[in-house]
């Protein structure tokens, strides 16, 4: 199934935050916490609570480093 191209920049936001909070709530969560017998459970405990705020955030910042790099490159 293919999402229609309209959706484009809501599902590059939806993507971008899943795998960013998963992967930055991964690092935290090891570098605070330690890997141990409860790392998965933390992180997945951190990525529910991170998500929610990279969303939005991908959202609302991507218009301005659209920006920004356009202005950057030739």
């Amino acid at each position: 199934m293919k999402v229609p191209k309209k959706y484009t920049g809501l599902l590059f936001a939806f993507v971008m935050s899943l795998l960013m909070a998963f992967i930055m709530s991964g690092v935290l969560t090891a570098l605070f916490a330690g890997i141990g017998t409860q790392f998965f459970s933390h992180w997945m405990n951190a990525f529910i609570h991170a998500w929610p705020a990279a969303f939005p955030s991908v959202l609302l910042v991507a218009p301005i480093v659209k920006k920004i790099v356009a202005s950057l490159t030739e």
